[in-house]
């Protein structure tokens, strides 16, 4: 598939921020991430945004930051783990340019998490594999599926073969 953008998709721990600035070293293009978009808008911390707003306000910052990536070209964007299982955003990112999902099986991502609260939507591990569960149906429509639990140089490989670097 030749694009000029690529998003990447996953759950919380998939490795998409890393997996983003690999990939954009690789082809030369920009990194956007999100989460750290939103970050440096609300000038605070995801988990902040959620416990002082809640999740909706994240949700319609999500968009607005998402808007604002649909015309940049040449660029990869990481997304947040809940960026794509809205429908909204899922339509205008698969519209826009490719998608991949970086599938990871649920107990290597909770390997991968730290406990250390930075992720809001991971406090409870069984509501956490609820959201995994509900947010995989979801991930399934992205043009492309990568297992991505093995090492960050061979899901780039595979991300470079598929988008024709």
């Amino acid at each position: 598939m030749r694009t000029d953008k690529i998003y990447l998709v996953g759950f919380m721990g998939a490795g998409k921020t890393t997996v983003a600035r690999a990939l954009a070293r690789r082809v030369g293009w920009r990194v956007e991430d999100v989460d750290e978009r939103i970050e440096a808008r609300e000038r605070r911390s995801v988990a902040a945004i959620f416990a002082q707003d809640g999740e909706p306000h994240f949700r319609q910052v999500e968009r607005d930051v998402l808007s604002e990536l649909l015309p940049l070209r040449d660029a990869v964007v990481a997304t947040g783990g809940g960026t794509f299982a809205e429908a909204d955003n899922r339509a205008a990112m698969l519209a826009d340019a490719a998608v991949a999902w970086l599938d990871v099986p649920f107990e290597r991502l909770v390997d991968r998490l730290p406990p250390d609260g930075r992720r809001p939507l991971a406090a409870d591990r069984f509501q956490m594999e609820q959201l995994y569960h509900r947010r995989v149906l979801a991930y399934r429509q992205a043009h492309l599926r990568v297992d991505a639990s093995g090492p960050v140089d061979e899901v780039v490989e595979r991300l470079l073969e598929w988008i024709g670097y």
